[in-house]
């Protein structure tokens, strides 16, 4: 893994010769976001080495470096995710890599089925907590000294500091956002009315199919982290029959505009 690492870092200095602060991981619908980017460099998956290729629609595949104001940023036009096939070290592989391209703040965004009940289609949540339960763990198996130690506290999975500078970005700007829990499935079947349920009465709000494994390995080094999900379907006997890709993406679309406001002024002031 630490050779892995290595040489996809080097490939990727010696292509760009950037350094970036912050990483952000773009969800499903959410790629657009590289718009606000002013763009140095753009370094498709397929070239970079050691790199997984995402095989989701509404995933480019590319790695996207440039700036937001002074800030240099590294943006991942599409994620990997467990379903596709890919281990969960090749899920969280790109984090790694942002860590020692110089990354030290990582932002990620997902779209996400909601159960709390004062959700509805395309509220923005502010993640403020998680819960695992992926089949598997990225941290699973001999732990590298040099990435993070054995046993990682997650007590903070998500930066307090980051929630209140983004809840303060969201009132001036008159953005409503939400808090929630979210809770990491390995899909990719969306969840069944029971399994709708089982969510909410495990005490999450939202629940998705990425994410959480990404968070672990972040905070494994020790990056700030901040997550925001944006609610594209409702979790409800209502609702459960109609969702499909197609409206997850189209859902997400709707909010995407306040999501890119949010995460580009948060990256701008913090």
């Amino acid at each position: 893994m630490w050779d892995k690492i290595q040489e996809t870092v080097k490939y990727i200095k010696d292509k760009t010769h950037f350094a970036p602060e912050y990483g952000v991981i773009l969800g499903s619908g959410l790629g657009s976001f590289t718009d606000d980017i002013e763009i140095e460099h753009t370094l498709p998956y397929t070239e970079i080495p050691n790199f997984p290729v995402s095989t989701v629609e509404g995933h480019q595949g590319a790695l996207v470096f440039g700036k937001i104001g002074t800030k240099n940023v590294v943006a991942m036009q599409g994620r990997f995710h467990f379903y596709e096939g890919y281990d969960m070290k090749e899920v969280t592989f790109p984090v790694r890599v942002m860590k020692y391209l110089g990354v030290d703040k990582l932002i990620v965004s997902n779209a996400s089925g909601g159960v709390n009940p004062n959700y509805k289609v395309g509220s923005i949540v502010i993640l403020k907590d998680q819960i695992n339960m992926m089949p598997e763990h990225p941290l699973r198996g001999k732990n590298d000294e040099r990435l993070g130690p054995r046993f990682v506290n997650m007590s903070e999975p998500f930066s307090k500091n980051m929630i209140v500078k983004a809840k303060e970005i969201a009132k001036n700007s008159e953005i409503e956002v939400h808090d929630g829990i979210y809770l990491g499935l390995q899909g990719p079947t969306f969840e069944t009315l029971a399994e709708y349920g089982m969510v909410k009465r495990l005490g999450a709000d939202c629940v998705g199919m990425s994410t959480v494994p990404e968070v672990i390995v972040a905070r494994h080094m020790e990056l700030e982290t901040f997550g925001i999900s944006v609610i594209t379907d409702i979790g409800d006997a209502a609702n459960i029959e109609t969702i499909t890709h197609a409206e997850v993406l189209e859902a997400a679309k709707g909010a995407e505009p306040h999501v890119r406001e949010l995460i580009r002024e948060l990256i701008l002031r913090y």
